[in-house]
């Protein structure tokens, strides 16, 4: 079986593995659309932490695909259904309580434990892939649905969701958005959705920029303007209710504070590298007497989190697919499309690679 894979650190390319193995409650699935994602390569560059370095992993996470075979206690799917595959596919018997209200699903065993493909074993870049958990992590794809808007559902969407979920959005409210890539456009909309008034967004990118103010930005703040925090205090009077982090570097995390109003609230969704280290001046903070919320998360997944996303699709609240602005089309397209995420031009939002050459 071919996957593209993570060779050695800073070396990626095809390999040759065996065909995985569904146990009673998997499924293996084939591609139909898939999406790199700068955690791909963030990975293939051992930026991943103590997972890292990898060798020989097939990489990918963002993927619609086609039941081929499923385990023999699987009850929701059978070979030929299309299907949504979250990033972040739990073992859900080692932590019974991941759906229960403010505990993040990504953590299975350990931190991120349940970012499966890529990490723990081989992602979707693959002629074949298993999903683990098959009947509590994927949901059948819904009836003429784009499966551009769909794959956003599998991280982008959930991701950027999540900050403003963290930053505590409420009615109303005023809130920034560091960075409007894939992730940040859809913070940008998650915190929309959640009822923002005013919302601020940062970035420089044209094509960013007009996604960003389509999906409920009301302003852009461009850096080569003036020094970003300064600008929107002064814009806005004073401080604001919610900052989401979905870009930038450990730095940002001072700007978020010096944004934010005591009792506000800080989501981080961005991914940090292992040499990185937050210095955080006690001012800035209120001398920690602010009660400002500080939370960084990760992806949550499982299918009934992309079951939720997938009805803001379904009922006309949201078109992620817009993010994507390059296509490829064919299995060893994953290739170019990859390179393209490493490469970063500076007209990209987010490649898609639609898979219709696979038996």
């Amino acid at each position: 079986m071919k996957g593209y894979a993570i060779i050695k650190t800073g070396e990626h390319g095809w390999i040759d593995v065996d065909e995985p193995v569904a146990g009673p409650l998997d499924a293996i699935c084939k591609p139909i659309a898939v999406a790199p994602c700068s955690s791909d390569t963030h990975a293939m560059h051992a930026g991943m932490g103590p997972a890292g370095p990898l060798i020989n992993r097939i990489m990918g996470h963002e993927a619609i695909g086609e039941v081929v075979e499923v385990g023999e206690l699987v009850t929701r799917f059978k070979p030929g259904d299309k299907v949504v595959i979250p990033c972040t596919t739990p073992d859900w018997a080692s932590q019974p309580n991941l759906q229960e209200k403010g505990t993040n699903n990504a953590h299975d065993f350990d931190v991120m434990t349940s970012f499966k493909f890529l990490i723990q074993e081989d992602g979707v870049f693959a002629e074949r892939f298993r999903v683990n958990n098959a009947d509590n992590n994927m949901v059948l794809l819904p009836e003429g649905m784009d499966l551009a808007d769909a794959l956003m559902v599998t991280d982008m969407m959930s991701t950027g969701f999540y900050g403003a979920e963290m930053a505590d959005v409420k009615l109303g409210d005023t809130v920034v958005v560091f960075g409007i890539g894939p992730v940040g456009l859809m913070a940008v909309a998650g915190a929309k959705l959640l009822g923002a008034g005013k919302i601020y967004a940062t970035g420089t990118r044209k094509n960013c920029a007009d996604l960003a103010l389509e999906y409920g930005a009301t302003e852009i703040i461009s850096y080569k303007d003036g020094n970003t925090v300064e600008q929107i205090l002064e814009k806005e009077g004073g401080k604001v209710d919610a900052v989401i982090i979905a870009g930038g570097n450990c730095g940002s995390m001072n700007e978020a504070l010096q944004l934010v109003k005591p009792n506000g609230a800080i989501g981080s969704i961005n991914f940090y590298d292992l040499e990185d280290v937050f210095t955080v001046p006690a001012f800035e903070w209120g001398l920690g007497m602010a009660d400002v919320t500080i939370r960084g998360g990760f992806c949550p997944g499982g299918a009934l989190r992309a079951e939720k996303l997938l009805k803001l699709i379904q009922y006309d609240r949201i078109k992620p697919g817009k993010t994507f602005n390059y296509e490829f089309h064919g299995f060893d397209k994953i290739k170019d499309a990859f390179i393209l995420m490493d490469e970063k031009p500076r007209d990209l939002i987010k490649p898609i690679v639609y898979i219709d050459d696979l038996d």
